[in-house]
């Protein structure tokens, strides 16, 4: 069965929290998903994250990595994504950025359609060179692995019940 729903975790495990995503990713690799979906620690690889989504045919793009948005450090937030606004630009490529933009982008440039895209994120504390997730981000990684399960159960069970149209003929007597 090809995967309708992609689930990456993203993010510089040598960055401190930075590495959130790749840690989420490793704990969802561990739990019982539908085969429909697929887990991949992409890391700091946006140029393959981008042509696995152009290529991928995915109904569900479920990015995980640590964001910045103000809140208390360990915060678990989902953000629906917009798609690239206008026709890709090619100037606005960066090969070694994982920035969701650049990588939509990207995306567009290939031609593919990376279906709907969540952001599972996460409020770092620390993002300097360092190995480790800080306390507050480490005791939302769980938090994280189950919205994204939540998510992905929500997309299957959306998918389940779409029934497909049928038409009924009835032969004439």
């Amino acid at each position: 069965m090809t995967p309708r729903v992609l689930v990456a975790g993203v993010g510089n495990i040598f960055l401190g929290d930075d590495g959130f995503g790749v840690e989420v990713a490793r704990r969802l690799s561990t739990k019982d998903l539908p085969a429909d979906v697929r887990v991949a620690d992409y890391g700091i690889r946006g140029m393959h994250l981008a042509h696995d989504l152009a290529s991928g045919g995915y109904g569900l793009t479920i990015l995980v990595d640590a964001t910045m948005r103000g809140d208390p450090p360990g915060t678990v937030y989902v953000v629906e994504l917009d798609p690239p606004d206008g026709p890709p630009q090619a100037e606005a490529l960066d090969a070694h950025g994982m920035q969701p933009d650049v990588v939509l982008n990207l995306v567009a440039l290939l031609g593919g359609d990376p279906g709907r895209v969540l952001l599972v994120g996460c409020e770092p504390a620390v993002l300097e060179q360092r190995m480790g997730l800080s306390p507050a981000v480490e005791a939302a990684v769980d938090t994280a692995a189950r919205v994204v399960t939540d998510l992905v159960k929500e997309s299957s069970d959306a998918r389940r019940k779409q029934v497909p149209p049928c038409a009924l003929a009835f032969p004439e007597k």
